[in-house]
């Protein structure tokens, strides 16, 4: 049982489950949605781009996995956090929650815009409300349904949207061989503007970490899945966007799908159908996961105290933390009805480069974190500092934006704040009376 009396979820979730998290959690509109750009930008050299950004980020990534390995409890961030005290706890979960949230709501755009293609005006007024919301609704009611069955369709999607990828793009390289040979490398000025944008193909791996609470051995699966995620992701972002410079160098008509156009020069109408295919398989895996993970973060506040209790409410018959899946649907539709791609996608970035960074210090507090090897703090330390670089990468707009919403959630702990401290005072009130007596009046 939690703190407030409520049931604790179960540890059902295994390597194969984790890694679908993290896979998915990765695998979203970045490559359907980034190509077209690059290529415009970078040239040849785009595809090395993804491998490039990788291994810088693996700065981040080792000393981040073995810090989230350290942590048992759900929560994520939330918990990572508190080893700096509880409203730090409190304000990395909530930025953390907020990155997901933008980047389902960016994700959603892209899917209505591949829609598009096929459905005449799928991406504009009530029918592409229609689609938003019709999508939030059937994940949280899929993720409310039970953890196993959201695994289930994540499984599903996850088939649907990497192997019609990798099947293109290498039968792309196969005909357009060989393919182009990389540009120079851009200059340091020219490359800082794009990075924020590729590493944004890349967030997402610690999809997985959230629902440690759920998650068998978390130590020594956790790893195991996120690295598993980067290197598979890396490969298939570096042939799809090989495969992109190599059959259209001058760019796309769409540069808000620019995949179809590759599957239409593969294979005409058959192949933009088997991209689309994958693309809303893809954006759908993307979504479903960030309602699986994320919709945890809140619970674990809730948990604890930090938000409502209403928010750590299992379903009886599921056991499913049903109140914050549903409140994360109405969320991330209501971000997703009013943003843009691009601007959503900067400030999930931002805000995960920040939890990142956090994570990252909170290795030396863990209070699983065995035996560390000094390389490991060297890591964590140049990880902070990438951190710090990329972040500074966005503009005034993202960080002001960001901190509002920051003061939205402190605001929201000071209120859940004040309902802790009063019923703590009811409860000392009740422990000092005495008990009522049993005795009649004579």
């Amino acid at each position: 049982m939690s703190e407030n009396g409520q049931p604790r979820l179960e540890r059902r979730i295994g390597l194969g489950g984790s890694v679908l998290l993290s896979f998915n959690g990765v695998l979203g509109a970045g490559i359907f949605a980034l190509p077209a750009t690059l290529a415009v930008t970078y040239g040849s050299f785009s595809p090395w781009l993804f491998p490039l950004v990788a291994v810088a980020s693996l700065l981040i990534i080792v000393p981040f996995a073995r810090s989230a390995g350290s942590f048992s409890q759900s929560g994520g961030p939330a918990e990572y956090g508190r080893v700096f005290g509880r409203f730090v706890g409190f304000e990395l979960g909530w930025i953390y929650y907020l990155a997901r949230t933008a980047a389902f709501a960016a994700n959603a755009n892209v899917l209505t815009a591949y829609l598009a293609r096929w459905w005449t005006g799928a991406d504009q007024g009530l029918t592409r409300a229609a689609i938003i919301v019709g999508i939030c609704a059937l994940f949280a009611l899929v993720n409310i349904a039970g953890v196993k069955r959201a695994l289930a369709l994540l499984g599903g999607l996850t088939l649907l949207k990497a192997l019609p990828l990798l099947v293109a793009a290498l039968a792309v390289l196969l005909i357009a061989f060989p393919p182009p040979a990389p540009g120079p490398m851009p200059p340091l000025s020219e490359l800082e503007a794009g990075v924020l944008l590729v590493f944004y193909a890349f967030v997402g791996f610690e999809n997985a970490v959230v629902p440690t609470g759920e998650t068998k051995r978390p130590g020594a699966v956790l790893p195991r899945a996120i690295f598993a995620t980067i290197a598979s992701t890396t490969l298939l972002y570096f042939l799809v966007q090989l495969a992109f410079v190599s059959a259209l160098p001058d760019g796309a008509a769409d540069d808000k799908a620019p995949l179809i156009d590759l599957g239409r020069w593969l294979a005409g109408p058959s192949g933009a159908a088997l991209i689309t295919l994958a693309a809303v398989a893809s954006l759908s895996g993307n979504l479903h996961g960030i309602i699986t993970s994320t919709s945890r973060v809140t619970y674990a506040l809730g948990e604890r105290g930090d938000l409502p209790a209403w928010f750590a409410r299992i379903q009886p018959r599921f056991q499913t933390p049903a109140n914050s899946i549903a409140f994360l649907a109405l969320f991330a539709g209501a971000l997703a009805l009013t943003g843009s791609f691009i601007w959503l996608a900067v400030i999930s970035t931002l805000a995960r480069l920040i939890v990142y960074a956090a994570t990252i210090a909170a290795l030396p507090l863990a209070p699983q974190r065995g035996a560390v090897h000094p390389l490991m703090y060297a890591a964590g330390i140049a990880g902070i500092a990438l951190c710090l670089w990329a972040a500074s990468q966005a503009d005034w707009q993202a960080w002001s934006t960001l901190g509002l919403l920051a003061l939205a959630g402190a605001a929201l702990y000071a209120l859940a704040a004040r309902g802790r401290s009063s019923a703590e005072q009811a409860a000392k009130v009740s422990a000092i009376q005495p008990p009522p007596s049993n005795r009649e009046s004579s």
